[in-house]
């Protein structure tokens, strides 16, 4: 009986830690670090991180389709959309020349170390976490087309 409390509670530890937007500091594309928890806690503004990397193909398909209406959905909610490559060392000078082809209105970011992606227990990509006063309110794992849409629903609930 113990040992299932003892889990029981060990268990619900591991879930509220998964609550709040991990204190972790990455890099910008020039290099200057950014620490996700303090730099991202506007009250009340929506925060939507959205993981990929250069060879992730519904990665960029997912940004692209949701640049077509980030004005739009600024316009209305109060939100910020952060795209964290998790491009690793092989891969990370790709970044640049594939972002110069495209005119996307988000910052980037780089997760060189995967130090974010691991504290938020990420596997696959896309992945896509939504916060609000530093807390998650929802994931969303995957990309299929017309999920922005979906996305902005769920945005405008909060």
């Amino acid at each position: 009986m113990r040992t299932l409390l003892l889990l029981f509670f060990l268990g619900t530890l591991m879930l509220s830690a998964q609550e709040e937007l991990p204190n972790i500091t990455i890099k910008t594309l020039k290099n200057k670090p950014v620490n996700v928890y303090k730099e991202y806690n506007e009250k009340d503004k929506i925060y939507v991180f959205s993981f990929w990397a250069t060879w992730c193909a519904p990665c960029i398909r997912e940004l692209e389709a949701i640049s077509e209406n980030y004005l739009e959905w600024t316009k209305e909610l109060n939100m910020e959309l952060i795209a964290v490559s998790i491009d690793d060392a092989r891969t990370q000078r790709r970044i640049r020349p594939m972002l110069n082809g495209r005119d996307w209105p988000y910052e980037v970011l780089v997760d060189d170390n995967q130090n974010l992606k691991r504290a938020l227990s990420i596997v696959n990509i896309p992945y896509t976490v939504v916060v609000k006063n530093q807390k998650i309110e929802f994931i969303v794992n995957g990309y299929s087309q017309g999920a922005e849409s979906e996305l902005f629903e769920s945005l405008k609930e909060l």
